[in-house]
C-alpha cells in the first residue's frame, strides 16, 4: 500500500530523486504533503475493499489555481496501453462533476486525470463521501472510491498549498 501511494505521489508530481518529504500531516487516513521534488501539494488516501476481494484503492488529489489533477490506482484495472486516453464519467454520491473527462492510462493500474481548474469541482469534492469513475462502454472497469473527510483533507490540502515553499 505504501508502494503504491509513493508511486501515485511520483506520478502527480514533478519526477525526482526518492519520497524526501519538505512537510507532511493527515487528516483520518488522508495524507496531505508537500514533498521537496513537486511544486504543488498532493492529497493521498489508499484502503484496501473487503468488499471487492481486499484489492487496494488509491487516490490522488492536486491543483493549482490553472488544473486539478487526480490520480487513481485499483488493483483490479488491466489497462493495456500507456498513454491511452479513456473516457468517464465523473460523479459523487449526490452529485455529477463531468460527462466524458479524459483520463490518461499511466500503468495497468493507474488513470491520470487533468481538469480545468474549477472550484465548484472541488467543492463537490469536498462534500462526497465517494468518487465513481464511469467509464465509457466499459462497466467492469467503472469503480466507486471511498472518500470520508474528503472536505477536511481538501482544506488541509488548501492550506498546504497556500503555505508552501
Amino acid at each position: 500500500m505504501k508502494r503504491l501511494l509513493l508511486a501515485a505521489g511520483i506520478l502527480v508530481g514533478a519526477l525526482g530523486a526518492g519520497p524526501v518529504l519538505a512537510q507532511q500531516s493527515k487528516v483520518g487516513d488522508w495524507t496531505i504533503e508537500k514533498r521537496t521534488q513537486d511544486t504543488h501539494c498532493n492529497a493521498s488516501r489508499g484502503y484496501k475493499d473487503k468488499d471487492d476481494e481486499n484489492r487496494d484503492y488509491v487516490i490522488v488529489i492536486t491543483y493549482s489555481e490553472k488544473a486539478i489533477v487526480m490520480v487513481i490506482i485499483y488493483d483490479g484495472w488491466e489497462w493495456g496501453q500507456v498513454g491511452e486516453i479513456l473516457k468517464a464519467d465523473v460523479g459523487t454520491d449526490d452529485a455529477d462533476i463531468m460527462k466524458k473527462a479524459k483520463w490518461e492510462v499511466m500503468d495497468k493500474t493507474t488513470v491520470r486525470g487533468i481538469f480545468e481548474f474549477d472550484q465548484s469541482i472541488m467543492d463537490r469534492l469536498s462534500k462526497a463521501r465517494r468518487l465513481s469513475l464511469d467509464f465509457e462502454d466499459d462497466d467492469d472497469d467503472s469503480i466507486e472510491i471511498q472518500i470520508p473527510r474528503a472536505g477536511e483533507a481538501l482544506a488541509a490540502l488548501k492550506f498546504c498549498e497556500e503555505n508552501r515553499k
